[in-house]
């Protein structure tokens, strides 16, 4: 059996399989999306396949909608090329639950989908964006999808070029030239949401579009009034989200299942640009999305689909909650030490007492003291369920080698925001910080790319690993003392801890730690047991 269109038209063949089908007239939505469409969805990665897409087939299904999401991408066309078109935007959802059991959904909210590479496709997006009835723009482009500027602090050479014109071809840029297309159809209203796992996510795509639009402005290229209209929260809102659903890259044992039941359409893709793809997403089932409710054209009904709709200062809470405590540095923390001791899975590292006592201090101890509680969900309560059901669920086939990718951008949001509330606090002390500064050290033990047995594997692609492995390329394990000059410029560096390390009394620590980390083959077990003990 494929997966297209016409196939899922042989019910008996999908029920027998265990895969339940789209309770709606597919066609219908497509053509009422054509017709009038409301949800733009920028980032066709798999959190937005299995976790968007579904809240929207949900709604469909129960009559609460009528129109589905049309998705682009503007980073990997190979995405859209491979992982779309073939299967009629079809996609099959397979949610991995702690208690063993295993849910197959096929995913057909998504009317279009749209490769940004392609001027003729970004056109037909641009008519998108001058239709009244859109109401919504969503983002999962990943928190670096909102980055400029290069290490230097120079822009992106593309961006910089789209400064000097409005036809833009960076994809923040492409995003600035459809607001202006909507600004020129009579400065219409819409929400662009970010659902990106960052801190204060809508103002990063602010900022983004609006470095776009102030340098458009100032050159003389468009009137003044578009960027009024951009400011204008009445016209163009850019709210607040916290997104939290572990999505992993698909399974080969799940893709075995699939496969079991006689569905032909399985196998996996590397795009490229290192996209992991394939015709379906495994992920587990627990998942939040809470959104600041600013909305001036009005929005899709999610919260009958389980969103949290409440305002920005809640959603800040439960970001911070969730991204500084509960969960994120917990995930950090064991792709670390994963990658370092041989792992190649979360759920069996949460197997390792060491481990589970690692995330359990940093969570409970050292993180949930500074942790906001937001009022509408309890940080101890998400500690608890992500120690005690998420990270353990052997069905989820999340690695530590992929939570590890692009560390360097999550360290000042996961562990950094915690250092700053030690050294603002009039009762806590910084130097009770003992594994936190541990895992920081830790990460830089990892950039080595040296395994805790001595033998090499490859470090997750990071935009800083170039440089930062420059600094420390000279270490080999065995040595002793020197470390000063090789660290001080990287724990010295606020873009990848949220503070200069030295000012905050841990930069000396953390040397000491790197020191323990690499004195010997077998250090990193024996310094991890040390501290956790």
């Amino acid at each position: 059996m494929k997966l297209n269109n016409s196939t899922v038209l042989q019910k008996e063949w999908w029920e027998k399989a265990g895969i339940l089908l789209p309770q709606f007239d597919r066609n219908a939505m497509i053509a009422e999306t054509k017709a009038a469409p409301e949800w733009v969805h920028f980032g066709a990665g798999n959190i937005f396949r299995i976790f968007p897409a579904a809240l929207q087939q949900s709604l469909l299904e129960r009559g609460l909608a009528k129109t589905g999401i049309i998705v682009a991408e503007g980073y990997d066309g190979d995405i859209i090329e491979k992982a779309f078109l073939p299967y009629d935007n079809l996609t099959l959802a397979v949610t991995l639950k702690a208690d063993g059991g295993i849910e197959k959904r096929i995913i057909g909210s998504v009317a279009e989908s749209l490769n940004l590479e392609k001027q003729e496709q970004f056109s037909a997006l641009q008519a998108v964006f001058r239709s009244p009835s859109l109401n919504m723009a969503s983002f999962t482009i990943t928190e670096k999808g909102y980055n400029l500027r290069a290490r230097s602090g120079e822009f992106f050479p593309d961006v910089q070029a789209d400064f000097n014109t409005c036809n833009a071809t960076s994809y923040m840029g492409k995003v600035a030239a459809l607001l202006l297309e909507r600004y020129k159809a009579g400065a219409l209203p819409v929400s662009m949401v970010s659902m990106d796992n960052c801190s204060h996510n809508g103002d990063k795509l602010f900022a983004a579009v609006s470095a776009f639009v102030d340098q458009w402005t100032a050159k003389g290229f468009i009137d003044k009034g578009f960027a009024g209209y951009v400011r204008d929260a009445a016209k163009v809102a850019f709210p607040w989200s916290m997104i939290d659903k572990i999505t992993p890259r698909p399974d080969e044992g799940v893709r075995k299942i699939l496969e079991a039941t006689g569905l032909e359409d399985t196998a996996g893709q590397i795009t490229a640009k290192q996209t992991y793809i394939a015709p379906f997403v495994n992920a587990e089932e627990t998942q939040y999305l809470v959104i600041e409710d600013a909305f001036p054209n009005g929005r899709p009904p999610l919260e009958k689909a389980g969103v949290l709709f409440t305002d920005k200062e809640t959603v800040d809470k439960v970001e911070k909650m969730k991204v500084c405590t509960c969960l994120n540095p917990l995930h950090t923390s064991l792709a670390v030490f994963g990658c370092l001791l041989g792992y190649t899975k979360i759920s069996d590292e949460m197997k390792d007492a060491d481990l589970v006592k690692l995330i359990e201090i940093i969570g409970y101890k050292e993180g949930l003291p500074v942790a906001v509680n937001p009022g509408i969900i309890s940080p101890k309560a998400f500690i608890d369920q992500v120690v005690q059901a998420r990270l353990p669920n052997p069905f989820m086939p999340d690695t530590p080698q992929r939570i590890a990718c692009d560390t360097s951008q999550k360290i000042p949001i996961r562990f950094g925001e915690t250092i700053k509330a030690y050294l603002s606090s009039e009762t806590l002390k910084i130097e009770d910080l003992r594994l936190i500064p541990l895992t920081l050290a830790a990460w830089l033990r990892y950039v080595l790319g040296v395994d805790d047995m001595g033998n090499a594997f490859t470090v997750s692609p990071d935009p800083l690993y170039e440089s930062v492995f420059a600094r420390v390329k000279h270490i080999k394990l065995g040595d002793t003392g020197g470390f000063h000059t090789a660290l001080q410029p990287i724990l010295s560096d606020h873009s990848i801890f949220a503070v200069n390390l030295y000012d905050a009394g841990l930069g000396g620590w953390v040397e000491d730690l790197f020191a323990e980390l690499v004195a010997d083959v077998g250090a990193v077990r024996k310094t991890l047991r040390k501290y956790v003990e």
